[in-house]
This record gives C-alpha cells, sequence and structure tokens, in this order.
C-alpha cells in the first residue's frame, strides 16, 4: 500500500461506539472489540504543531508498522488557566493528514517547463545541491549579494530544522538582501515606536484586573485558538475579573459570541475616525487626565509641543477643531464609520468614566492602507485618560506575553546591510537600481544612494508569500514568470503550495515527527515559558530531508561545510541549542532526562506583565526610547519625515495620530463602481495558507464569503451560491455565507486559501478563492507595508 492511500479511522466513531457501549447499548462482546480497538494504537512519541500562529502545541505521536496513525495532545499536567496544559487545536490534531497529503513533496526536482507552470522533472539530491551551489556562485560573482534575497517565510519554528538553517548558510555565503517589518503587523511595528518608543503592551492577564475591557479588531479565541494559547488565556480573565466587555469589528467573531457585553460593528479602516470622536466627547466632558498629558506625554496641547511644531498643531486643537476647523464629533464619525451617533456617545462615556480601563487592538485594523495612522491612534485612548502603567490597563495594543525564547541555531552575521520593507521584494525585482530611502524606505543604504541591484535569486523556504501570501496575486504571477528579472528562485517546502510552482529546484523538507528536534514557546501563548523535545517518530514517506541537512549538502558543494556544521550533526545542534538554553534556565533538567520526559513548562521566568509600570513611577529614572524620554502624540521624527519623504498622491504621514482618507475605502471613487469594501479574517482551519489543503479541515470549515443579508438580496443572492468576488485586480469563485454577523456594505473572505487561476468564457477566475486575487500591491505609507485590508470589490452569481 502507497504511504500516501494509509486508510485513516474515525476516532470519533470509535469513541462514539465507547459511549454506547458505557450506556448499556452495545452487546459485550463488541463493547470490548470496541475498547481493544482504541487500546491497540501503539506507542507514542512527543513532536510539536510549530507552524506560525504564535503557539506551540506539543503532540503525542502514535505509530504502528512505521506509519502514525494517531495524534493527541498535551495530557502531562492538571489543566487549570494556569499551569494549563498545552493543547493542540484542531489543526495541530490534523498532522496525520499532513504526513500524508498527496501534495506532500517527494524529491528533489528541477523546472522544465515555463516558470509557474508547476512542470518539475525528479533529480537526485546530488544534482539539486549541485544545481543550487553553481547558480549561487555564478549570480554572486556577476550581480553580488544584494542581488540574493531571503523571501519572509514563517514555516516550522522548531530550533534546528527551519528557516534559521537557510539563513545560516546565507550569511556564510557571504549576506543576502535583508527585509524588514511583517506580513502580519507591518504598519503597527512602525507607528508604536513613534509614539511609545516600542511596540509593547501588558500582558493579557491584566484584563481580569479591568473594569473595563474594550478591544478593536481583536479576535483571540480564534487566532490564539490553542489551549495552551492567549486565546485560552483571554477566557480564562474573562471569567476571572468579569470586565465589561466591548468588541469593535466589523464582524461578530467567535471571540465575541456569548462572551462579551457588546458588539460594535465599524466600516474597515475607519477605527481612526471613531476614536477621533471619542476624543472629542472624553475632552469635552473633561474625562482626560491632564496631569497625566502633561507630565509624561509631549503634544496634547500647545503647552507640551515641542518648539519645532507650529501653532496649533497639538492634538486637543485637532480634535475640538481649533486648528482645522473641523471639530471631530460623533456625528462626523458617525458618518464616516457607520456607528450611530448614540453608540458613540455611550462608549466614549464608558471608556471616561471606568477605572481601570484595558484597551486593545488585533493586528486587522493596522493591516490597511492608513494602518501607522489607525495604529497610533487607538493608542490615544489610554494615552488620554491615562490608562497606562497601571494594574488593569495597557498601551493600546495586542495583550502581550512573556515573550520567552529558548536558544535556537545561530545564524551569524549578514555583512549586507540594506534592508527592504518586506511588501516590497517584488518592486526589488522590477526596479532595485532605483529604490532608495526616501522613496521606499529602503534601511542601511548611505545617504543618497540606491540599492546596488534588483534581486536575481530568491530562497523561499517555508513561505508561501511569494505569490499567496502576497498582494495582487496576479501581478505577481506575471513577475515571477519573468525569469529574465529574478533568474534563479529556490523553493523548500513540505507541500507543492502555490509558492512552490514557481521554483526553478524544488527541495522537498521534512514535517515534525519525521526528523528530531525542539519546540521552544511561540510569542501568543501569554504568561507561559514552554519547551518540548520532538523525536523523530517515523521515517519521511519519500526523499525528504529535514532543512539543516539540506543547507549541510549544499555548504559542501560551495566549500563550506565545516563552517555550517562547526563539528556537529544535526542531533549535536539540537543539544547544543538546549545546554544554552539550560544557562539561561538553570531549574531546566539535564538534556537526556529532557528529551525523554516530553514537554516541560518553566515557572520562575521574570517579567512584568504590567507595561510602562517603571515609567509610570518615575518617568525621569525610567524614560522610554522615544526621542524625548516621553509619550509622543506629536512626533517631531514623523513631522520630519514628513517633509523629507517623497509620498505617492494622496499618501499622508502625521506628527499626530488622525483618520486619513486613503484608497480603497468608501469616498474613493472606486467606490461607484465596486461598492463593497472586502477584507480576509483569520478562520480556524487554517493558519495563514498552512493546512489549507487538509479534506477535515475544509470539511468542517469551508472557505466562504461573508456578505450580510440586505447586500445578499439586493444581489439576489442566497446562501450557498456559488458568487464572483472581483474588482480590477481579479475575481474569486466562492460559495456565499449570507449572514447577520457582518456589516452591512462590507463582505469577508476567509484569508490563506491557495491561488489556483483557471481560464472561464476568455477569463481568469481564482477558483481556490485566495483573498490576494483581489488586494493590491501600493504599500502604505510609513512602514511600506501591507494594505491587504483595504480593497473594494463587487459581488455577483457565478
Amino acid at each position: 500500500m502507497n504511504a500516501l492511500q494509509i486508510p485513516i479511522p474515525r476516532r470519533s466513531f470509535l469513541h462514539g461506539l465507547t459511549a454506547l457501549a458505557a450506556a448499556g447499548f452495545m452487546p459485550t462482546a463488541l463493547a470490548k472489540a470496541v475498547a481493544d480497538a482504541i487500546d491497540d494504537f501503539g506507542n507514542y512519541t512527543w513532536a510539536a504543531c510549530v507552524i506560525n500562529c504564535g503557539n506551540r502545541c506539543p503532540l503525542r505521536v502514535y505509530t504502528k508498522a512505521g506509519k502514525v496513525i494517531r495524534i493527541e495532545t498535551d495530557n502531562t499536567i492538571k489543566d487549570s488557566c494556569h499551569p494549563r496544559q498545552i493543547r493542540a487545536c484542531l489543526k495541530g490534531r490534523s498532522m496525520r493528514q499532513r504526513l500524508y497529503s498527496p501534495d506532500r513533496l517527494r524529491y528533489p526536482m528541477k523546472r522544465v517547463g515555463e516558470r509557474g507552470e508547476a512542470k518539475f522533472e525528479r533529480i537526485s539530491w546530488d544534482e539539486a545541491y549541485k544545481t543550487i551551489a553553481k547558480r549561487w556562485k555564478e549570480i554572486k560573482e556577476k550581480y553580488g549579494n544584494e542581488s540574493i534575497y531571503w523571501n519572509y517565510c514563517s514555516g516550522q519554528q522548531s530550533l534546528v530544522n527551519s528557516r534559521r538553517a537557510w539563513q545560516r548558510l546565507m550569511n556564510l555565503m557571504g549576506g543576502y538582501l535583508r527585509y524588514y517589518g511583517s506580513y502580519s503587523s507591518a504598519q503597527i511595528s512602525a507607528a508604536f515606536p513613534f509614539t511609545y518608543g516600542k511596540k509593547a503592551a501588558s500582558g493579557i492577564q491584566e484584563i481580569a484586573n479591568a473594569k473595563l475591557y474594550v478591544a478593536f479588531g481583536n479576535n483571540p479565541s480564534v487566532t490564539r485558538g490553542s489551549g495552551g494559547s492567549k486565546g485560552y488565556q483571554f477566557r480564562c480573565a474573562l471569567e476571572k475579573g468579569h470586565p465589561k466587555t466591548i468588541v469593535i469589528d466589523p464582524i461578530y467573531t467567535d471571540t465575541v459570541a456569548g462572551k462579551i457585553d457588546q458588539w460594535i460593528p465599524i466600516r474597515p479602516g475607519t477605527d481612526a475616525a471613531l476614536v477621533e470622536a471619542i476624543a472629542y466627547e472624553l475632552i469635552r466632558n473633561n474625562w482626560v487626565d491632564e496631569a497625566f498629558l502633561e507630565k509624561y506625554c509631549i503634544g496634547y496641547n500647545e503647552k507640551t509641543l515641542p518648539k519645532s511644531a507650529p501653532p496649533k498643531s497639538d492634538y486637543k486643537s485637532y480634535i475640538m477643531g481649533a486648528a482645522d476647523g473641523v471639530a471631530k464629533t460623533p456625528e462626523r464619525a458617525s458618518r464616516i464609520t457607520g456607528i450611530p451617533v448614540e453608540t458613540i456617545v455611550n462608549l466614549a462615556k464608558e471608556i471616561g468614566t471606568t477605572k481601570p480601563v484595558f484597551i486593545a487592538q488585533g493586528l486587522g485594523p493596522q493591516r490597511q492602507a492608513n494602518g501607522e495612522q489607525t495604529a497610533r491612534a487607538i493608542a490615544m485612548l489610554p494615552i488620554l485618560t491615562g490608562q497606562i502603567g497601571l494594574p488593569g490597563t495597557s498601551t493600546g495594543m495586542e495583550e502581550d506575553g512573556t515573550n520567552w525564547e529558548p536558544t535556537y541555531l545561530p545564524v551569524g552575521t549578514n555583512p549586507i546591510k540594506a534592508q527592504i520593507p518586506v511588501f516590497l521584494w517584488t518592486d526589488a525585482i522590477l526596479r532595485g537600481e532605483q529604490m532608495d530611502w526616501i522613496h521606499d524606505g529602503v534601511k542601511g543604504l548611505e545617504e543618497g544612494k540606491k540599492l546596488g541591484h534588483s534581486i536575481k535569486m530568491i530562497v523561499n523556504s517555508g513561505g508561501n508569500t511569494l505569490i499567496n501570501q502576497h498582494g495582487d496575486c496576479n501581478w505577481t504571477d506575471k513577475v515571477l514568470r519573468d525569469d529574465s528579472k529574478c533568474e534563479f528562485i529556490v523553493v523548500c517546502d513540505n507541500m507543492m503550495t502555490p509558492s512552490a510552482r514557481y521554483a526553478d529546484i524544488l527541495l522537498p523538507d521534512t514535517l515534525g515527527p519525521e526528523t528530531d528536534d525542539i519546540c521552544g514557546n511561540g510569542d501568543s501563548m501569554g504568561d507561559l515559558a514552554c519547551i518540548y523535545p520532538m523525536h523523530k517518530a517515523v521515517d519521511p514517506a519519500f526523499d525528504q530531508r529535514p532543512s539543516w541537512e539540506i543547507c549541510r549538502g549544499i555548504a559542501k558543494e560551495l566549500g563550506l561545510e565545516e563552517q555550517y556544521t562547526e563539528g556537529r550533526d544535526q542531533k549535536g545542534w539540537i543539544k547544543w541549542c538546549y545546554e544554552q538554553t539550560r544557562k539561561d534556565n538553570p531549574e531546566l533538567p539535564e538534556f537526556d532526562k529532557f528529551w525523554k520526559a516530553g514537554p516541560t513548562q518553566l515557572f520562575n521566568v521574570k517579567w512584568q506583565p504590567i507595561m510602562f509600570r517603571e515609567f509610570r513611577e518615575d518617568p525621569v529614572k525610567n524614560p522610554l526610547k522615544t526621542p524625548s524620554g516621553k509619550i509622543e502624540i506629536y512626533s517631531e521624527a514623523l513631522a520630519n519625515l514628513s517633509k523629507t519623504w517623497v509620498l505617492p498622491k494622496g499618501d499622508v504621514i502625521s506628527a499626530l495620530p488622525k483618520f486619513v482618507q486613503t484608497f480603497d475605502m468608501p469616498g474613493d471613487k472606486a467606490a461607484k463602481k465596486y461598492p463593497l469594501q472586502c477584507f480576509g479574517y483569520h478562520g480556524h482551519g487554517r493558519t495563514h495558507s498552512t493546512f489549507h489543503n487538509l479534506p477535515w479541515l475544509r470539511e468542517v470549515h469551508p472557505d466562504q464569503v461573508l456578505i450580510n443579508e440586505l447586500d445578499a438580496k439586493a444581489r439576489n443572492i442566497a446562501d450557498g451560491d456559488k458568487v464572483h468576488v472581483f474588482n480590477d485586480r481579479g475575481c474569486i469563485e466562492v460559495p456565499a455565507h449570507v449572514t447577520k454577523r457582518i456589516m452591512p456594505g462590507v463582505c469577508a473572505v476567509p484569508q490563506g486559501a491557495w491561488y489556483k487561476p483557471v481560464k472561464k468564457d476568455g477569463k481568469t477566475i481564482d477558483v481556490g478563492a485566495c483573498i490576494n486575487t483581489l488586494t493590491g500591491h501600493r504599500p502604505s505609507p510609513l512602514a511600506k507595508g501591507n494594505p491587504q485590508h483595504s480593497n473594494l470589490v463587487e459581488i455577483r452569481k457565478a
């Protein structure tokens, strides 16, 4: 029997039979047979789900006759809010389907057709290594290391067999063009340091100490859905402290459903206008903390403005209309946001009169064309009310955690200093020689200089941003197909993803249960600090190899094997990483004991769950990392950037956080043709694009466009109808889900579906329903980040 045809028994069926037996509805002989079937699952070893959802979940991998037959999760400690079992969600529990998916890459392959056609021919590992080494040397010699790009990816987040193996190799080879930012949080990561000096928030457990919790676009029950994650801790905090809970979101999400006091639907991209109206009410009713604002902040009123600022350029003057003649009233905000005036006034009263209040935002609101402004605007609510640095308060960002990390495989130093914004790599293929700091935000260049070369070689390891997660898939497809531009693409992955189809050399990686490794904390695990052994449970089904070993083979061909290995094999590096971690965490057991024991939680990790507590206690002794050392409502640095950077028409960088009308939202001239706002959201069945191809997950969480009943009725669309969602950039085909759980005028598609363009009636239709078929590649002004939630579309029956 082929490894990809292994029958997968339905454990739920057996458990159902067990329940019948226990209730006395099954003959004894049959009951015994069912019990024996459940017990006969063989032995298990520990592995982990290490995909980039922000969680890391241990898995018990049961094997029999060299095949994985069952996946279970953490059962090692008594469960509570803390400590707690780190239970995998349905994605981690679907590991068996990942291992034996027909989409698994089986052998090294080379491209034999046009790039993007996915026509490949099997080759040996030796040929793959030699080909990569040869082309790498040629491109380096001809164009230099700046022409070699390591594409953004997350892939598997283990210590040794991960993207870090590739980074280590690329640094040994003389370095590569780097990126900064991310596809998840580019705008808020760029914006928050101008206000606070860094991107930071209080721990999620502080919600329990609040009287009011207000969140903008935050959905931890889905985005952080495992038992060890912030999603679970969020629910624990609500149950413990019972704060009044208000969520502002275009969708009535699963975080909202039945768990909160109020849902306020809002038009995407208009959160900053809502904040301005709340600020107007706070100021008008004397609910602002004037003493806090004068002691700890720059730019609230004219008294606290820096000397370089023009008159009436303070925040209060802007909100009350003294600067531009436009008071930022609830009536104005209602027209922009779609929220009733009374709702805005009442929300402002709640925020202004309740102490303590915990303000948070997910990463969705900032993933807009005006996302930097949105992120800084939301931060104004805790600033105005003085709700920072105290128990039960935060900074206006997504809730944080310990951020404890083990020691990973060292990658060395990249001597190439140039860094492009992560979203502009396609621009760097087409016009790299023209890119600079003032037009494109390229860092690490000498003043007045441009990049030395366009991108000529890409290494894409465990990532799907090469096409699927990038903006405007149809346009990106054209960029990648032209192999006279980017001459060589190496893809290392475990599935034939949409991005893998564009490889010149395609390398099959292993999955967690097929090799040894260690997994450490994720960045969304709240107050946890944990580390797990990952044991090899089964041999790879075909000719897959782990990333560390793949890079070793290439290093040998490049003459760098000794520098790459430093005399250690893969298991040697695993042990080295653990021992380095143990130096800083002496409570950890010795390696051999750890390797046998399974998941290990640390309970003595020191961290401060109340962000900026020390600053609040003594701002002189504990200044922020802003130029002034204070919270900068008015940013001189942003004011200077707005004068020196060259921006496209309509783009705005502002010293103050303010609402900016931008492209692809109501008010844009394109709205007459495409009247619906469209954005992507995270669903239960995928982490970004990973797990998309697993039948179990697609069955329980099918892809569908959410559309409000009013919008569906106007288009004669019924629930379940197959529809086309389209704009000038492309068209996707997907079933409609008609629902009251989304705001009228707005539609939403779960992000991460695999791009699959086909020709229908002379038109290109993406039947895979990838949201990025509809998104653009024009970046946001400051971060140059992806504005993938700023889209205008129309919907009609297919």
